[in-house]
């Protein structure tokens, strides 16, 4: 099992969730962040003023998924919140050693 981190644009969340739901990604969850990167984007007002580092919002999506799904699920995502510009977010990919449903009990790939 994999887990995936996407921040993206807020813009673009409703898009690669639609995206998600088309290739049946079962659940994930979306959480509202902040943050930067080493890219600047001037034309955003919000990434700097006076040189003080100012966070830019982002969505956060966590998905949990079999390893022979996270190429699809990395590539709709990767594909779906391009926007072209400075600032379009990352994907991260990390192993996921157990997972247990507080619901059933049950772990591995039938808890996701």
């Amino acid at each position: 099992m994999k887990e995936i981190n996407a921040y993206i644009q807020p813009f673009m969340l409703d898009k690669v969730v639609a995206a998600l739901r088309k290739i049946h990604v079962q659940g994930m969850s979306v959480i509202e962040a902040r943050g930067f990167g080493r890219e600047k984007d001037q034309s955003y007002p919000h990434h700097y003023i006076e040189d003080a580092v100012l966070f830019t919002p982002k969505i956060k999506i966590e998905i949990v998924c079999p390893d022979d799904d996270v190429e699809q699920v990395v590539a709709t995502i990767q594909e779906n919140a391009h926007t072209g510009r400075k600032g379009d977010g990352k994907i991260f990919v990390r192993t996921v050693e157990k997972a247990i449903s507080i619901l059933t009990g049950e772990g591995g790939e039938k808890a996701i």
